[in-house]
């Protein structure tokens, strides 16, 4: 097992300014490159679809910037955001609520894929020794470690009773900027995000939002030509929107099916190809 206490002098330096630093810190794996902004990710364990598609869909769009995705490994949003990490080729760091060791990494069910992360170059940090299990307390310890590493917080979703609230709120006493996802009226998961947004929370419905927030400028890319590595049916949609078009019109003028042409549109929409604007798709 590839533990070892991390010096204090390779601490990420945002770590250093919260009111309860930790006394030690053990690592596995890696912490991300110099010049890499950190963007914690938090959310109700009870993960929506909507909550999901969230997740994956900013995420994604932040692929090739220098950014670091920080969670807890815990079920529900945690999880999708650090596998939307890998997916996007970034880096992903584990903060649990337990020490680092096989036997005690918690949860239980997502140890292998603990693994998988520290096998795509990512790593895991704790202030809990080794072998030391999870305890229900540690949890909103380890939070404040989350959010103390972060340049930034995205709150994907949580009710009214979610522990998430809490680390919601460390983002404003440690000077964060705190990111919300706004949700339908009425839904109970919306609770945290809408609260937040009114209490001067930033709104968050793309993944330029977020670069805005962690100062990062977007790259220039030309809405003319088409990335290299589309798929057929990505490639005929693409070649339709010179200029925008209606779904309607998108299936009207097919020659694949209606289906390929659905999912290559939500393909292209992740990817933050293309977006859907006033009823009608365009290049981004």
């Amino acid at each position: 097992m590839d533990v070892r206490e991390l010096p204090r002098e390779e601490w990420p330096a945002q770590l250093l300014e919260i009111p309860q630093v930790p006394e030690r810190l053990w690592i596995r794996g890696a912490l991300p490159a110099a010049g890499t902004k950190l963007l914690t990710v938090v959310g109700s364990r009870a993960m929506t679809r909507y909550g999901q598609e969230a997740c994956e869909k900013l995420i994604t769009g932040l692929a090739g910037y220098p950014i670091s995705i920080v969670s807890g490994l815990a079920l529900g949003v945690d999880t999708c955001a650090h596998k939307a990490a890998l997916a996007a080729g970034l880096h992903t760091l584990v903060v649990p609520g337990s020490g680092l060791g096989d036997d005690v990494l918690y949860p239980r069910s997502n140890r292998s894929f603990a693994k998988e992360i520290l096998g795509k170059g990512g790593g895991m940090l704790s202030e809990y020794a080794p072998d030391q299990p999870s305890r229900v307390f540690y949890f909103p310890e380890r939070n404040r470690i989350m959010v103390g590493l972060s340049d930034a917080v995205l709150l994907i979703e949580a009710g009214q009773k979610s522990e998430t609230l809490i680390t919601a709120r460390l983002a404003s006493e440690y000077n964060r900027e705190l990111l919300c996802v706004p949700h339908r009226i009425g839904d109970p998961h919306a609770f945290g995000g809408h609260l937040f947004i009114r209490l001067g929370a930033t709104l968050v419905t793309e993944p330029l939002h977020i670069l805005e927030a962690l100062k990062i400028p977007p790259r220039e890319t030309s809405a003319t030509t088409a990335p290299t590595d589309l798929e057929d049916a990505e490639l005929e949609i693409w070649g339709m929107l010179d200029e925008p078009k209606t779904r309607d019109e998108i299936l009207r003028g097919r020659q694949s099916s209606a289906g390929e042409l659905l999912t290559a549109l939500i393909a292209l929409e992740l990817r933050g190809l293309i977006k859907e604007e006033f009823g009608a798709w365009r290049r981004i």
